[in-house]
């Protein structure tokens, strides 16, 4: 490989944007990665290696779980000191949450790790993939003095560089797919490629690239209105196994004050079984104790998510309890950001 130019891999997971449309029948299939540059022969354009791995059968990213997130993480591992930089290709529908379980699994990263896909085909004429994967490969390949700029797992899709686990997929049909709305976006692409400096992440650099692949999917989560039924909750809080719950409540963190809903909360927490308080709003931030309805979440010990989003909320939980986090510590650990997922 010609070490002048950054050298950057790209990994296909499946997804909308790996697929032609057979004009025979009209099915979309996935086409071979390895042909990339005859579909896309501008990026013997960008001044970097590319070089390509793909599952061995893509998935749709409705099937994507967290064995996946650790085969992405594991390809990333073994390739890490030969490529500068990361691109994963993966479909829309649960970029968000694979994207913020990297960011915990890649523990110290020290590249960049950019996800992105496109809501339309790579060969229909109308595409958004060309630009979304040019792009991307652009900034995975940004260097200062032969050292990458982007040292962090981000997410790039219709001209915009998001941290990753501060991303939500907000639209199913609109090019512009996702939002960041409690974080400032890390890059714009316009007529020029504007990176803001100051909200990138800062890694460690002294300590060495560290990969997590122990992820505890024993939880769940309570999206809470107005009518929820004690026996609901009661049954789901008696899952065998489960370990912890997330609770998406109303604005800054509110809830009912309804002493069955309290007391139910307040024993599960006492069987050790951690509840982490997040907001159902797209933006904002729980404040726990803010208003006489979050008050006694706080009392009983329920954990604040502050203004972390769902799909983080999630896979940071996972990521925790598949470390074997002390009880003790827990709360700790999980109201501290880690990889600038919350403020």
């Amino acid at each position: 490989m010609n070490k002048s130019k950054p050298n950057i891999l790209l990994i296909y997971t499946g997804g909308t944007i790996g697929m032609i449309k057979d004009h025979k029948t009209g099915v979309l299939r996935a086409f071979d990665f390895k042909h990339l540059l005859k579909r896309i022969p501008e990026l013997q354009l960008l001044d970097c290696n590319i070089d390509t791995v793909s599952f061995q059968t893509p998935i749709d990213s409705s099937n994507m779980n967290p064995n996946y997130w650790v085969q992405i993480a594991e390809i990333i591992e073994s390739n890490y000191h030969a490529f500068d930089g990361f691109v994963v290709l993966h479909g829309s529908d649960t970029m968000s949450y694979t994207a913020s379980a990297l960011s915990f699994m890649l523990e110290n990263l020290a590249k960049p790790v950019v996800f992105t896909g496109s809501q339309l085909p790579i060969g229909d004429l109308r595409t958004d993939a060309k630009e979304n994967l040019i792009t991307s490969i652009q900034v995975a390949s940004l260097q200062h003095v032969h050292k990458p700029i982007i040292k962090e797992v981000c997410l790039y899709f219709e001209y915009k560089l998001y941290r990753a686990n501060r991303t939500t997929k907000i639209n199913a049909e609109h090019f512009e797919a996702f939002a960041s709305l409690n974080y400032p976006d890390l890059a714009e692409s316009g007529v020029h490629l504007k990176v803001n400096h100051e909200h990138l992440f800062k890694p460690n650099l002294k300590k060495p690239f560290k990969v997590h692949k122990h992820l505890d999917n024993n939880i769940a989560l309570i999206k809470l209105f107005p009518g929820i039924s004690e026996n609901l909750l009661k049954n789901i809080l008696s899952t065998p196994n489960l370990k912890g719950i997330i609770l998406e409540t109303y604005g800054a963190g509110n809830c009912t004050t309804e002493k069955w809903f309290i007391d139910l909360l307040d024993t599960t927490i006492k069987k050790g079984i951690h509840i982490i308080n997040i907001t159902q709003c797209s933006g904002g931030s729980v404040i726990m104790g803010h208003y006489e309805t979050s008050e006694l979440l706080k009392k009983i010990g329920v954990i604040s998510g502050k203004d972390i989003t769902t799909e983080a909320a999630t896979s940071k939980l996972m990521y925790l309890l598949g470390n074997n986090i002390s009880s003790n510590m827990f709360k700790t650990m999980y109201e501290t950001s880690l990889r600038g997922e919350m403020s």
